[in-house]
């Protein structure tokens, strides 16, 4: 009768460590395997992102909003010109100069439009280069490897079965929840560069406020807005980076539920982290 028992009881406790290290491995093999394509995704630019996407954002900006865009630019043109022709007293005191100087400035400005998904582009390209190089500076992996995988199993085999069925519990628990801080990284990386397509579809607008003083600071908050969103990247590196760091100096040791909450609790640092390198970026440009 003890021996059916015990027969029983080593069944139940090899279905529990198999249990266990499929959650353990699914659990450390889906967040290794989001944060490995974090340094691939930040590193693409808008165009090389999703270029259909690209195409048609590029397609609606040049043929919907630039005609509004050059229709604003216009009226700014007139607003500059009247506000210079008051200026000198209404031509009391006319000089030929001024005139010159709102012909450049209009043509700046045209020019501006002209070429906004150029410079727009150009911003993003330093940007991107700059997330390039710190991914090669950064290193570390978050992937926990074979040999730590088998000290666990060992551990595990040596544990009766209630502790067995409490790890199990909990590391299906804690499976669960890694899958959807890998959802909320994934969303947080594509929620990006889908605000970068709707930023870049509206370019013509501010770009043609910077022919007048008064009106440029339209422009100018857009293109620190731009300068935010592009260097978002490098801070999202640097969050992959210290989260490399952290879960390397997880000890795995017989208390295998502790160090697994200690990884998730990482990670939720990772999300959280992730999700305020926008602000931050604003922040630092003094971008609204």
């Amino acid at each position: 009768m003890n021996s059916i028992i015990q027969q029983v009881t080593d069944w139940l406790k090899g279905i529990l460590v198999s249990g266990i290290m499929d959650n353990l491995t699914n659990t450390f093999s889906s967040v290794n395997d989001q944060v490995g394509q974090i340094a691939t995704e930040v590193g693409k630019t808008p165009s090389n992102f999703m270029p259909a996407v690209f195409n048609m954002v590029r397609n609606l900006s040049e043929s919907v909003i630039m005609p509004v865009a050059g229709i604003l630019l216009t009226f700014i043109a007139c607003y500059e010109l009247i506000q210079l022709i008051i200026s000198y007293n209404n031509l009391a005191s006319f000089e030929t100069w001024f005139i010159w100087k709102w012909i450049f400035k209009t043509f700046v400005a045209v020019e501006l439009i002209t070429h906004t998904f150029d410079i727009t582009m150009a911003v993003f390209d330093v940007s991107q280069s700059v997330v390039r190089q710190a991914g090669g500076i950064i290193q570390g992996s978050t992937a926990v490897d074979a040999s730590t995988l088998a000290t666990m199993q060992s551990t595990l085999e040596a544990m009766e079965l209630g502790p067995l069925l409490a790890i199990f519990l909990q590391s299906f628990i804690v499976q669960f929840l890694m899958y959807v801080l890998s959802a909320v990284i994934f969303v947080i990386i594509n929620g990006r560069m889908v605000e970068i397509y709707l930023m870049v579809s509206l370019a013509p607008l501010p770009f043609a406020t910077f022919g007048n003083r008064e009106q440029s600071m339209m422009g100018q908050n857009y293109m620190r807005s731009l300068f935010a969103l592009g260097f978002q990247g490098f801070l999202i590196m640097v969050c992959v980076g210290i989260y490399a760091v952290l879960i390397q100096s997880v000890v795995f040791s017989t208390d295998i539920i502790a160090s697994l909450w200690k990884v998730m609790g990482f990670t939720i640092l990772l999300a959280f982290t992730l999700f305020k390198t926008g602000a931050v970026a604003h922040s630092i440009f003094h971008a609204h």
